[in-house]
């Protein structure tokens, strides 16, 4: 992990607080240099759960401050400049382009030099591979293009400091992959956007995936969206990162034969987060529909979900948005991936329904606490709530089968032992 700050989400902040002072700023094919536009948009926080539950006893959690990166200027802009970009057109079999930051080998088109590129045309097995320095950052836009790679990924980075795609005004964009991946060296491409360093996407064009034997997105850093819309279908998991997912809006359709989204870092499990501000998701996953190691945060947008497993997370906040999930397992789920934070479910906004199949599953499962303090959450479940710690309700409305209840009923130690239901309920699985 390179970048300087911290990388949590920005707990109890809404995307208007986020986005306040991000005008744009003008993106040309300026190198490494840190610009105003380029600068990160911080804000400090304080505990994790503080803010949204200051007033209640409701935060066990003693997660320390930490200065929480959102989006930068340039993150959110999706702007460039023509006059200074380098053109390249794809044709086929081959490309041509007029600068020497570009080497073309048969169908391969590999930049080597920082700087805005815009590309348009048809590739029809071949890859567009970004390899520059480490301080580097380079601007792809895609201004109607298709990229199909028979046995590899449509765009690979090797090297950069940072690479931003942008997706054209008024314009579809088309990356796949054939159904297998042949390695090139020695990184484990196994996705048809795959990167090693921080990846951002933004524009307000259309990019539809196809990935039959992989994922969709894969960053092994970062992976930030800020606008634009999305069609993903992909064998496993449509976008993954290593450290974090952050998605200021959009528009997501997301078929997967694993996770809609997916963020673990198996060498630091501090790491693996995600933070929604806005957007609007439907999500088809045979896994989890979105799986964070460490905190998710959702702030607004829409989420139409159906999974295995609606939300995962070792913490998992809600501020706002409209969630709806169906779910054959676990609707919201707050497990034991992460060693630095305390399993929960914090609910503070928004409006949360939920349906579950039949059997031995919880619409909302905890393997530390549940923390209700506002908004709404409809339950259609055999088992509604469950928790191995304390179930805390402070306000918000909770309907279950219809009916409105004042109480979290903790429906831990089933099969005859009972539960403890109420606002403080805590116990034991039965094993």
């Amino acid at each position: 992990m390179k970048n300087k700050y911290i990388k949590l989400l920005p707990i109890a902040l809404s995307a208007a607080l986020l986005f306040t002072g991000c005008a744009a700023g003008q993106v040309g094919a300026s190198a490494a240099d840190t610009t105003a536009s380029e600068e990160v948009i911080t804000q400090t926080v304080s505990n994790v759960s503080a803010l949204s539950s200051q007033s209640s006893a409701a935060s066990t959690t003693t997660e320390s401050d930490a200065c929480t990166e959102a989006f930068s200027a340039r993150d959110l802009s999706g702007e460039y400049d023509t006059a200074e970009a380098v053109a390249i057109t794809l044709n086929g079999s081959s490309a041509a382009s007029d600068s020497d930051s570009v080497q073309i080998s048969g169908s391969t088109v590999t930049i080597t030099a920082a700087g805005t590129y815009i590309l348009s045309g048809e590739l029809d097995n071949g890859s567009v591979i970004v390899n520059v320095s480490e301080q580097d950052r380079v601007q792809l836009v895609l201004n109607g293009v298709g990229i199909h790679s028979d046995t590899f990924a449509a765009l690979y980075v090797v090297q950069a400091d940072k690479v931003f795609v942008t997706l054209a005004d008024g314009t579809t964009n088309s990356l796949s992959n054939g159904g297998s991946f042949v390695l090139l060296d020695e990184n484990n491409v196994d996705a048809v956007v795959y990167a090693k360093d921080d990846i951002t996407f933004n524009g307000t064009g259309t990019l539809e995936i196809s990935s039959p034997a992989g994922h969709g997105i894969v960053g092994k850093d970062e992976v930030t969206i800020t606008d634009g819309v999305y069609e993903i279908v992909a064998a496993d998991s449509a976008i993954c990162a290593k450290d974090s997912i952050a998605i200021a809006d959009g528009s997501f359709t997301l078929t997967t034969g694993g996770d809609g989204l997916h963020a673990e870092n198996n060498d630091d499990d501090t790491l693996g987060s995600i933070y929604i501000a806005d957007g609007t998701f439907t999500i088809q996953a045979v896994d989890d529909a979105v799986h964070a190691t460490t905190l998710l945060q959702i702030d607004g947008g829409s989420l139409n979900i159906t999974a295995a497993e609606g939300l995962e997370a070792t913490y998992l906040q809600i501020n706002d948005g409209e969630i709806d999930i169906s779910a054959s397992d676990d609707g919201v789920n707050a497990g034991r991936k992460s060693s630095a934070y305390t399993p929960t479910v914090e609910i503070n906004g928004g409006t949360l329904t939920i349906v579950m199949g039949a059997g031995d599953t919880d619409a909302v499962d905890a393997n530390g606490n549940i923390i209700i303090n506002g908004g709404t959450v409809n339950i259609t479940s055999q088992s509604s709530f469950d928790c191995d710690g304390t179930a805390q309700y402070n306000g918000g409305t909770i309907i279950i089968n219809g009916q409105t209840v004042n109480a979290i009923p903790n429906q831990m130690m089933r099969g005859g032992m009972g539960g403890h239901g109420g606002m403080n309920g805590s116990g034991r699985r039965g094993w």
